[in-house]
């Protein structure tokens, strides 16, 4: 029998000095070479805890990234206006301590012209990442279905007529990205598909449903998506995070 690995979905909590420099930096008030020493260490500071607690699989506790997703609209250019809140638009519920949130959708999001990758998407994480740990490194990279949040039928049909269009570019930016991943030696990618469960959810469903997919062809389509971005790499394990 196999024994089972294990890992931490992807995320980790961003500590209070890398959030505060975060927002330095985009306001000029610290330079890049200051900002990705703070980045640095908070990715330092994830690898040695989840080393610490005996993870096999551990992250970076994606300490880079805006949101779990962000990777893309911070390395793709296409996708027009956005901040936070482009990827945390809708309700949700929390337990006493954490509270409800509501949020509407933000009016401009939506991708605006054609997507156009500036820079690998997570290379420098992968790579900072294996030189610092002797565990398995675990790189995430987004469903390409998820990216349905980023198409609107107001702003997005001069660069993409339609839904379908849309993802198929996302879906060869993230076969490419899976590909240098495996070039610079990863063996185990995560794809972050949290909006498959969501589509029990009968709102959360109208919504996607109202982008052009019925439920079945959501499926059946986000799955083929997916499978087309994991590709054919039999030495690599690919984990979904739902």
């Amino acid at each position: 029998m196999t024994a089972a690995h294990t890992d931490v979905v992807g995320s980790l909590l961003r500590p209070p000095e890398l959030l505060k420099a975060r927002s330095e930096v985009a306001a000029g008030k610290m330079t890049q070479a200051a900002f990705k020493a703070v980045e640095d260490q908070a990715v330092d500071e994830a690898v040695a805890l989840q080393e610490a607690v005996g993870l096999d699989v551990v992250t970076d506790g994606e300490m880079r990234r805006l949101s779990f997703q962000s990777q893309m609209t911070e390395a793709v250019a296409g996708f027009g206006e956005y901040d936070l809140n482009a990827f945390l638009w809708g309700d949700w519920r929390g337990d006493g301590d954490a509270g409800n949130l509501s949020l509407e959708r933000p009016k401009n999001l939506g991708v605006v012209s054609k997507l156009k990758r500036k820079r690998h998407l997570s290379t420098e994480e992968f790579t900072y990442l294996r030189a610092r740990t002797t565990r398995i490194p675990k790189v995430t990279l987004p469903s390409p279905s998820l990216w349905t949040n980023f198409w609107s039928s107001e702003h997005s049909l001069l660069a993409y007529p339609t839904l379908d269009s849309f993802l198929a570019d996302v879906v060869d930016i993230l076969r490419n990205e899976v590909a240098e991943l495996v070039r610079l030696g990863a063996t185990y990618i995560q794809l972050d598909a949290p909006h498959y469960p969501l589509l029990l959810d009968p709102k959360t469903r109208t919504f996607y449903e109202k982008q052009g997919w019925g439920l079945n062809r959501w499926l059946d389509r986000g799955i083929e998506m997916d499978n087309a971005v994991i590709g054919d790499f039999p030495e690599v394990t690919f984990g979904f995070h739902l």
